[in-house]
């Protein structure tokens, strides 16, 4: 399939690095601390925001304390935070003003994630806290799109969580899901889907980015 756009809008966690053994690791003790069944956590807090997920086990007025614990949680824990295939690469051709992030993690625990990885923060990185509702809400993409100066319905969105894949889908845009989290059987919200971004070629071009794929 081939996308002709003017911007790409990347998901993080599971789209462009891969930090799955340290959020299960950082929500297992982070529930163990409280009781709570950590497997009931960590199948639906993917591709979610941390406040959106606690405040399904907790009551509202410990919310607050217990995100802001999270947070601490995960930032002291970048052990086997890696970049996923081929998206060093990818990154390095696209020009800045053609990529964005959209992420439910925070901004600083996102930028320390794509440190970690060793990949560049992009100029235009919405996180958490610069929305008022999280995915699937299409708030986070249609702003990036926005903040790039372009039209959302010519982005392309790249997401491995069906979470994020309805907020793209609901923000008007092109969807590209990659199944480095989910099954592809799950994201089928996705335009297309693909094992990885190994499967994507990008070429820049005088009028935008054309995105083909193996999928």
């Amino acid at each position: 399939m081939r996308f002709e756009v003017d911007a790409i809008l990347f998901d993080i966690d599971g789209t462009l690095v891969d930090s799955t053994a340290a959020v299960g690791r950082s929500w297992r003790a982070w529930s163990a601390a409280r009781g709570i069944d950590a497997e009931e956590v960590l199948r639906v807090c993917h591709g979610r925001r941390s406040e959106d997920t606690v405040a399904e086990f907790l009551p509202s007025g410990q919310c607050g304390a217990a995100v802001a614990e999270l947070e601490r949680l995960e930032l002291a824990d970048l052990d086997g935070v890696i970049a996923l295939p081929a998206t060093e690469e990818l990154l390095s051709r696209l020009p800045s003003g053609r990529w964005a992030a959209v992420t439910s993690g925070s901004q600083s625990l996102m930028r320390a994630r794509l440190a970690a990885a060793g990949l560049p923060v992009p100029d235009v990185l919405v996180a958490a806290e610069d929305v008022r509702l999280g995915k699937p809400d299409p708030q986070g993409y249609l702003d990036a799109a926005r903040l790039l100066g372009v039209d959302p319905r010519r982005c392309l969105v790249v997401e491995d969580a069906p979470a994020g894949l309805e907020a793209g889908r609901a923000a008007g845009a092109h969807v590209l899901g990659v199944a480095t989290s989910h099954p592809a059987h799950a994201l089928d919200a996705a335009h297309v889907v693909v094992p990885d971004l190994a499967a994507c070629v990008v070429e820049v071009t005088v009028d935008g980015l054309l995105v083909s794929t193996a999928g």
